[in-house]
């Protein structure tokens, strides 16, 4: 992967370093938090669930934050928070402790994924926008894996000095990507609306009816890093390293694939398209999964390797049609709002993906597994159609060319 230049270099060289921490305290998260921070595993989930919350309720209000009060300042202000609020990790000493900390993280972590969305926008050319998500996806997932490795010596060690460690270590890589893009050009300022509500994304309902497909659609994420490994353990003979093997496959995938991907993506007809893809093949995926639960030896691997690889790339084609669809659907200057509304759907998605698919997959089995991968079919064929609707009620042209006005919602 050859490294850009312009703003997309020092995008994809702080997304590099913060996700190398990010994936340092992802490894280690749970393990700090109840065995080092004093917190039960129920605690945990519970504690994890609303700071979730929080950060989902919160995109949108950060998201009209970064479009007035400029993007990259939002942005950099919202790593310098995380940070701080990282290295008081290192306080915690109870479920309470553990909020009061968590709790404006969220805040600034939606703070900080919906500007640097709207910095996309602003520092790159509308027919660049989806490449540049492409790109910046595919290093996430190296630098993911980079600092889950390095996080397992810490694990191995399991002192509290390492995990005392590994915090400040991801503290110090939102410094970093904080400093890195501070050098980018300001984003320039929207101006207050004169009349008419400030979050309009949240009144924009063709927008929002893609959100809510897109989230459905997300659910597949939860698939993948929950039901399936639940799958191959207790519903099929496959050996459990198998597991292992598909999540480096799928992380590989990703790193190579996700530009190639994006391909037809820039503008959102051509991104509803993509949905649509992806809904068929999670489809594909989902009966794949459920054949691989009748199989035996050989065939179970075969089954499962195939349905994992077909899984992959519909999570490229969806990743790629939600950057087109969100970049596109925005008027210029409410890319922050957009941005962080499009991100309540996959929260959303996300949040209730692990009981939704370990009930139907892993509960009902095969027939569960086919209902979940219609449902996909279903909300990834309804996208031309409700991009469609979206389209016909916006006064302005999208597109690298076409200036944009205020739209209007229906």
């Amino acid at each position: 992967m050859r490294l850009p230049t312009g703003p997309l270099r020092l995008l994809v060289l702080a997304t590099l370093v913060n996700t190398l921490g990010n994936g340092l305290w992802m490894a280690s998260s749970a393990l700090f938090l109840t065995r080092s921070a004093g917190l039960s595993i129920g605690q945990t989930g519970v504690a994890l669930t609303v700071t979730a919350l929080v950060c989902m309720v919160a995109s949108a209000p950060m998201g009209y934050l970064a479009d007035r009060g400029g993007a990259r300042g939002v942005l950099v202000a919202g790593l310098i928070a995380l940070a701080a609020g990282t290295a008081a990790l290192a306080l915690v000493g109870s479920v309470w402790t553990f909020l009061l900390v968590a709790v404006p993280m969220a805040i600034a972590d939606a703070a900080q994924r919906a500007a640097k969305g709207a910095v996309i926008a602003g520092a790159v050319p509308a027919d660049k926008r989806v490449h540049t998500r492409a790109y910046l996806r595919s290093v996430t997932n190296v630098g993911i894996a980079a600092g889950a490795a390095l996080a397992g010596v810490g694990l191995a060690l399991d002192t509290r000095a390492a995990y005392l460690a590994l915090i400040f270590g991801n503290a110090i890589t939102y410094l970093a990507a904080a400093a890195m893009l501070s050098r980018l050009a300001p984003v320039p300022r929207s101006p207050k609306r004169a009349d008419g509500p400030r979050l309009i994304a949240l009144r924009d309902r063709p927008f929002l009816a893609f959100v809510a497909l897109d989230g459905l659609l997300s659910t597949h994420f939860g698939l993948f890093e929950v039901a399936l490994p639940l799958w191959i353990a207790h519903r099929t003979d496959a050996p459990r390293w198998l597991i292992a093997v598909l999540f480096l496959t799928n992380t590989t995938v990703v790193v190579l694939f996700q530009v190639r991907a994006a391909r037809g993506t820039d503008e959102p007809r051509g991104a509803a398209r993509a949905a649509r893809r992806a809904g068929l093949a999670l489809f594909a995926a989902c009966a794949l999964y459920a054949l691989s639960g009748s199989a035996h030896h050989g065939v179970t691997i075969a089954l499962l390797v195939a349905g994992a690889l077909t899984h992959v790339g519909a999570e490229l084609w969806h990743s790629a049609s939600g950057w087109g669809i969100s970049f596109g659907l925005a008027p210029p200057d409410a890319h922050g709002q957009y941005q962080g509304a499009y991100a309540i759907g996959m929260q959303l998605g996300q949040m209730l993906a692990p009981f939704v698919v370990t009930t139907l997959a892993v509960g009902w089995g095969g027939p569960g597994w086919i209902v979940l991968g219609a449902a996909f079919a279903l909300a990834g064929a309804a996208m031309p159609a409700v991009v469609g609707w979206a389209l016909r009620h916006r006064p302005f042209v999208t597109g690298p060319d076409h200036a944009a006005t205020e739209p209007a919602t229906a």
